[in-house]
């Protein structure tokens, strides 16, 4: 098969479909692969690089998309990319259609077989091509929330972990998954006062075992998250339907009465967000104030550290691309169940029924 790597075109989007590493596993296993000029720059791989590993360089993304039969991507395709795709050719990348009609309907007319690695299910019903970037998101979202609560950056001046005689802040984690785990992982090491709700009594008895009772674990009910929402400095929202948008689980009372100064960090935001304020942002303006609450609704987090988000994705994403070159798309998808979840639109039809429901096509 021949593959194709362009370069991501999203607002400072620097990872990169695939790592020289995994285009000299390709190669050695008789495919083909080119990559447009500089695509790895962001993460410190040059075009010698590549060339080193078996691929052949491009110079444009134009040139890419026409030479190949699959292109593998990071981001979701932005509107002139997808009117370079052709019938018949597979798209490989994240989507998150159920918040992006216009997307959709584009990748619709090309007429393609779009594949997200966000809805590829293992057999366990875990994520597998999710969750390197959920990890990534969870531990950043800590981090980007510490320093928003911050006097300097607009925040009500709190130290994340606090010092003897000062309380630290309250860090409330909605969604217990991989990404909400990260999160609380992170910010219990820092010593903050960590709140995770849930709507499963079995995962949260699994966070209480994994964290030893030092996370308080709670029953999502709206009373339960208007009391925490209110009471909390920082609120993480990381609520995952698998392919569907995400429910609006805050309501913009509740963020209305939240301490002015505080921070909400939506990790769901590429499912449309779970606060009922949020609205999509980027790396270039990344945050806004709403009800005297600073809002980061980053659609791209772990763009904001590409080396580790590109080498982490890479290694999940490798063995799917090389069952789809192995065997082309129809015995790929066909000999896997959780692989053919991934297939989110395929020859003009919307064929994941969570996105069909979420924009009625």
């Amino acid at each position: 098969m021949k593959i194709g790597v362009p370069k991501e075109i999203k607002v400072h989007e620097y990872r990169v479909g695939l790592v020289p590493g995994s285009v000299s596993e390709l190669v050695r296993s008789g495919h083909e692969v080119v990559v447009e000029t500089q695509a790895g720059a962001g993460i410190g791989c040059s075009d010698h690089d590549y060339r080193a590993a078996g691929a052949a360089i491009l110079p444009t993304a134009r040139a890419v998309f026409d030479a190949v039969e699959c292109v593998v991507k990071v981001k979701e395709p932005q509107l002139p990319e997808c009117a370079m795709l052709r019938r018949g050719q597979i798209l490989f990348t994240y989507l998150h259609l159920a918040a992006d009609r216009p997307q959709a309907e584009a990748l619709m007319k090309s007429g393609a077989h779009a594949i997200a690695y966000e809805t590829v299910t293992a057999r366990d019903g875990s994520l597998p091509l999710l969750t390197p970037m959920s990890e990534v998101a969870g531990r950043m979202s800590v981090q980007v929330g510490a320093t928003l609560l911050q006097k300097a950056a607009g925040g009500s001046g709190i130290l994340i972990g606090g010092v003897p005689g000062a309380a630290p802040a309250r860090v409330l984690v909605i969604g217990g998954g991989v990404a909400g785990a990260a999160a609380a992982e992170i910010a219990l090491g820092m010593r903050a006062a960590v709140t995770i709700i849930d709507n499963s009594l079995p995962r949260l008895r699994e966070l209480d075992v994994r964290f030893g009772g030092y996370v308080r674990t709670l029953a999502a009910t709206v009373d339960a998250i208007t009391r925490e929402v209110t009471a909390s400095d920082l609120v993480i929202g990381s609520v995952l339907v698998p392919g569907a948008a995400a429910p609006k689980l805050v309501s913009e009372q509740m963020i209305a009465a939240m301490r002015s100064g505080s921070v909400i960090v939506d990790i769901a935001i590429d499912q449309g967000g779970c606060f009922a304020t949020s609205r999509p942002t980027t790396h270039t303006e990344p945050t806004y104030v709403a009800h005297g609450v600073t809002h980061y609704c980053v659609t791209n987090m772990p763009g904001a550290v590409p080396r580790t988000s590109t080498f982490a994705l890479n290694a999940a994403t490798l063995p799917y691309l090389k069952l789809l070159a192995d065997h082309g798309l129809e015995a790929a998808l066909s000999n896997d169940a959780g692989f053919a979840a991934g297939l989110n639109v395929s020859a003009g039809k919307i064929t994941c029924a969570p996105v069909a429901a979420a924009l009625g096509l």
